[in-house]
């Protein structure tokens, strides 16, 4: 099947029919190669997927979310003007210009922690027009071209996130999470910021080697949440 993107080696694109992060957990099940970019593009939104096949526990292999989240705000670093700030959050969220701006999923083909799942999908949704003209009832909330980013081509976005996303996995590959986690901890938003997640609430102190949320409550308790708390169920 031929598709338009420009890819990097080992990686190749597919549209999807419908949602691009269903489209490539379906391709995943099926037992595609990891390095399949699945993209769908409408007049309001752009989404990417990327299917990875693991060879780590998944507690370690979480760690793909904050690389393709990194990757995502290098490529927009790269086609946005200088003044548009893209943030990310522990959750998959993403800020742009400090409003929420779309989001990454993550999906698994299982859920222990400690098994090395057969395939693994992380991807993202990006609005790029106002769901209303009335934007000021959502100041919380944005979308890509009314932050200046009317120029940002949506399939050279995706290209980039995939250069972007591939350069870091090759650096956690070759030198492990440090240099992964440097870049991640000056993105990501809400560190010493109020939370409540997973029954816990408390401020957020930070993240472990593997990217779980430490969080500490008012007792001075920290508690551990893992990334593997984000999975969806797989379709």
């Amino acid at each position: 099947m031929t598709d338009t993107l420009t890819l990097p080696p080992l990686m190749w694109g597919e549209a999807a029919p419908g949602d691009a992060v269903e489209h490539a957990c379906m391709r995943a099940i099926m037992g595609c190669d990891a390095g399949l970019v699945t993209h769908s593009i409408r007049a309001d939104r752009v989404q990417g997927a990327l299917v990875f096949a693991p060879e780590v526990p998944l507690a370690q292999a979480m760690a793909m979310l904050p690389v393709c989240g990194v990757g995502l705000q290098n490529a927009l670093g790269a086609l946005a003007p200088p003044e548009v700030a893209v943030h990310l959050g522990w959750d998959g969220g993403i800020r742009v210009n400090g409003a929420a701006c779309g989001r990454f999923r993550v999906l698994a083909a299982g859920t222990d922690p400690a098994a090395v799942p057969d395939w693994l999908v992380v991807g993202f949704t990006l609005p790029l027009l106002p769901a209303s003209a009335d934007t000021g009832a959502t100041p919380d909330q944005t979308a890509l071209y009314a932050e200046g980013c009317a120029d940002v081509a949506p399939d050279t976005l995706i290209e980039a996130w995939a250069r972007h996303s591939l350069h870091w996995i090759a650096r956690w590959e070759q030198d492990g999470p440090r240099a992964l986690h440097a870049e991640w901890r000056g993105l990501v938003h809400g560190i010493g910021d109020a939370v409540a997640r997973d029954g816990f609430s408390g401020t957020f102190m930070g993240v472990d080697e593997d990217f779980g949320m430490l969080l500490r409550d008012d007792a001075g308790e920290t508690h551990l949440i893992a990334l593997t708390t984000l999975l969806e169920d797989a379709p």
